[in-house]
């Protein structure tokens, strides 16, 4: 197969496929040049940066494109559909990365609780904050409620468990047996606002509905703490950042935004705000199972 990389891959998994006769080119192309690019492909691989749309789909048309893989868990940066009908195979690598987005979550959740990451930027300041920085708050003990329980809110939920966390979580698919695997009770949205300490978003993109806004937030309790991980997209930012302001939300820990790189300066230099630049699945680890999962898909593509 001759396959487009556009976003990078593991340097392994690259030499797995040149090993066992694919062409790869690694190239990043532009939105209005990308269509007619993958004509001369059979397969491309894309993270987040490329965005392959209908009109993109269309340019490619008669060419050579038959299978798009997205190297992470959610394709919403594919028109899936779209693809689908005119013949494209579309795949995700959903197992890779659910380990490294659940550990970042984590220490987003450490970082809100203990106000690690402006404790640390205002000693970068020489200033010592002892007194504004040290009234923080345990994880142990609180309720951690999980939006969205797949892998990435399962490992979580794990996690939290460990550190003597209670964990709650709402999904709107219900796995048969997953209370009993977990020990983690499902409930409704409206008892997990209401009860959670600690609430962390693990949903895939609601092409543009905010699951999180002002009347999710109401429901909240007085001082939760919330960390987005997973689409920024689904949260309203005016709202959150609202809530911060009124003392509603304690603290929140975001690794993904509405726009990236992020607009909203308000919100990601909040000093209650822990930030990181959407680098949940960034991790060595994560990256070689990403590759491995892509190889895996290209060999057993066809057969």
């Amino acid at each position: 197969m001759r396959i487009l990389v556009t976003d990078g891959m593991d340097a392994g998994a690259l030499a797995q496929l040149r090993e066992r006769g694919h062409e790869v080119v690694e190239q990043f192309f532009p939105p209005e040049e990308l269509g007619s690019a993958l004509r001369e492909y059979d397969a491309v691989v894309v993270r987040s940066a490329t965005k392959v749309r209908a009109q993109h789909i269309d340019a490619a048309r008669d060419g050579r494109l038959k299978l798009i893989i997205r190297g992470g868990v959610g394709v919403d940066n594919i028109d899936v559909q779209y693809a689908q009908e005119n013949g494209i195979t579309v795949k995700n690598t959903p197992k890779a990365s659910s380990q490294s987005v659940a550990e970042l979550a984590l220490g987003h959740m450490f970082s809100c609780a203990r106000y690690i990451s402006i404790a640390g930027h205002t000693m970068r300041e020489d200033k010592w904050e002892k007194k504004a920085y040290g009234k923080g708050m345990e994880l142990g003990g609180k309720t951690l409620g999980i939006i969205g329980f797949g892998r990435t809110g399962q490992a979580l939920g794990r996690m939290a468990r460990g550190i003597g966390m209670e964990v709650i979580a709402e999904d709107i698919y219900h796995i048969p047996g997953i209370e009993a695997e977990t020990g983690i009770r499902y409930v409704e949205l409206d008892e997990l606002l209401e009860k959670s300490d600690v609430i962390s978003l693990h949903t895939p993109s609601l092409n543009g509905q905010k699951l999180i806004c002002a009347e999710t937030i109401a429901k909240m309790k007085d001082g939760v703490v919330f960390i987005n991980t997973s689409r920024g997209d689904n949260v309203d930012e005016d709202a959150l950042l609202a809530g911060l302001e009124s003392g509603k939300i304690r603290a929140v820990g975001l690794d993904v935004y509405a726009q990236e790189p992020p607009k909203n300066k308000a919100l990601y230099s909040h000093p209650a705000v822990s930030c990181t630049p959407h680098i949940g699945a960034s991790t060595k680890e994560a990256q070689k199972r990403i590759g491995a999962e892509i190889v895996e898909i290209i060999e057993g593509f066809g057969k």
